[in-house]
């Protein structure tokens, strides 16, 4: 599940990227809103599934 939501996490950041040099205008933004919800949900879910140790 992490090795997934590692993937998901990279392939969202390099599709955001790649993203303002491929589109332009409205299909930038939206691509670019689509792939970032996307990052914040894959690292939100990192976080969640983490393991905890103790002090």
């Amino acid at each position: 599940m992490k090795s997934l939501l590692w993937l998901v996490l990279a392939l969202a950041a390099i599709v955001n990227v790649a993203s303002s040099f491929a589109f332009g205008g409205v299909e930038q933004i939206l691509v670019s809103s689509v792939t970032g919800l996307t990052a914040i949900a894959a690292a939100t879910a990192l976080y969640l599934t983490r393991d905890r140790r103790t002090a």
